[in-house]
């Protein structure tokens, strides 16, 4: 029985779909099937059955999930005992993060961190943040890069960053020949692209309920890079973070500042020291230290204290 097998079983419950507990976990499905098959041939059970509606526990299943956790968590603390004793971080470390940080800030980061850490295999998932932090809480993920606040007491979140939301624009428009920062209620009745359940979306629905009208939404996606070729090809405006709008002007759109705008602050979550391989420690302490040496708002002189928050 390895780690891998036993991430796959508890993203699969979690998820309740193959295809969303595989792109959690980085992997292919059919990759994920065969890891669930080699668990069921090994056990000699079978965990899962597919339904219209997704996959569902069987009765085995679910008597098997509470032991599954325990032992997840218990190989991933024998693995990093071992990995104390030799002294060097290697094998998998499984790294969860929001688009926009898995699109414009780890190519900063994670190269670097392979040059430094050849014996590390990152696995980099992306997906929203409530649905990484489960993943986190779940041990179906080693860490994780998402938006405060976190629902799980019991996790550990180190905040790296706090940054404001811009308003992003097609080149060339109305608001962007302003020369000004705008308040969100004065555009509040502009096509919209969005990410429902969003911090910036939320703001823009209590904008929009404020003036007493509905959003005009051109698009719902829950891609960061979705939102960013659809701005740029005239469909909308988005609300999107000073991390996505940093190197607009080679990207195809304006960015129009805003006036008390919305902000989200970006922090690293995991378990605790104890439930993290050398690997997984390593590639925080990468992340922490890479952050801090950035310009502002990313580096310590803004927000990147690197302290705990519960």
């Amino acid at each position: 029985m390895t780690t891998e097998q036993l991430r796959a079983f508890l993203q699969v419950a979690l998820e309740g779909r193959l295809s969303l507990a595989a792109k959690g976990l980085g992997l292919s499905q059919s990759g994920l099937s065969r890891q669930l098959q080699s668990l069921e041939a090994e056990l000699g059970t079978r965990l899962l059955v597919r339904t219209p509606g997704g996959a569902v526990l069987t009765d085995a299943g679910e008597r098997f999930l509470p032991h599954a956790r325990r032992a997840l968590e218990a190989l991933l603390a024998g693995t990093s005992e071992l990995e104390r004793l030799s002294g060097t971080p290697r094998g998998l470390v499984s790294l969860g993060t929001l688009h926009t940080v898995g699109a414009y800030l780890l190519p900063d980061i994670i190269p670097a961190f392979a040059q430094r850490y050849p014996e590390v295999r990152p696995r980099l998932s992306e997906g929203m943040a409530p649905a990484l932090e489960e993943s986190v809480a779940r041990g179906a993920l080693d860490l994780a890069i998402l938006s405060l606040p976190v629902r799980h007491a019991d996790l550990v979140a180190q905040k790296l960053w706090e940054e404001v939301l811009v308003l992003a624009v097609p080149r060339g428009h109305r608001l962007s020949r302003l020369g000004k920062a705008v308040e969100l209620s004065e555009v509040v009745e502009e096509p919209w692209v969005v990410i429902p359940g969003m911090g910036g979306t939320r703001a823009l629905e209590a904008a929009c309920e404020a003036r007493g009208v509905t959003p005009k939404l051109a698009l719902e996606t829950d891609n960061a890079e979705a939102i960013r070729r659809m701005v740029e090809r005239g469909l909308g405006v988005a609300l999107v973070p000073e991390l996505m709008a940093r190197d607009h002007q080679s990207r195809g759109f304006d960015v129009v500042p805003l006036v008390r705008g919305p902000k989200r602050q970006v922090a690293l979550v995991h378990r605790g020291e104890g439930y993290l391989t050398a690997a997984a420690r390593a590639l925080k302490e990468f992340i922490v230290e890479s952050v801090r040496v950035m310009p502002e708002p990313w580096g310590a002189r803004k927000g990147g204290s690197g302290g705990r928050v519960r």
